[in-house]
């Protein structure tokens, strides 16, 4: 029988809070790109660096060394997350992006949310 290989571990790729953050993103620039051009530089680009923060965060708290930090990056990851679901609601309420569209973020959001606060609950406390 041939021996089967495990994959190469790469790290932050591998946690499913990244994986589903990155795609989080995707769909953060998709319905961005909707919004009106003169809010290029204000709510388009609040919402859309809210939402690069939570993997890069996941990802940087990974890299570092003990429990502690991992901690700290993914309070801020949540943090972010907290942010972009708010520019999220504030184009709803202007009428920037419609319902369907914002519930579907939103249900995004709280997935990378709770696996977010999984992996919090799951770290040493010091």
């Amino acid at each position: 029988m041939a021996e089967q290989r495990q994959p190469v571990a790469r790290g932050y790729r591998d946690l499913i809070a990244w994986q589903k953050a990155m795609t989080l993103v995707k769909e953060t620039y998709r319905l961005t790109g909707r919004w009106p051009a003169e809010e290029r530089f204000g709510l388009t680009l609040q919402a859309r660096r809210a939402a690069v923060s939570v993997p890069a965060n996941i990802a940087e708290g990974s890299g570092r060394t003990g429990a502690r930090h991992l901690r700290n990056h993914l309070s801020i990851a949540h943090g972010s997350l907290c942010e972009l679901e708010t520019h999220v609601l504030v184009a709803r309420d202007l009428g920037f992006t419609g319902i369907p569209e914002t519930e579907a973020l939103l249900e995004c959001s709280e997935d990378v949310g709770r696996l977010i606060r999984g992996l919090l609950k799951s770290l040493p406390s010091d």
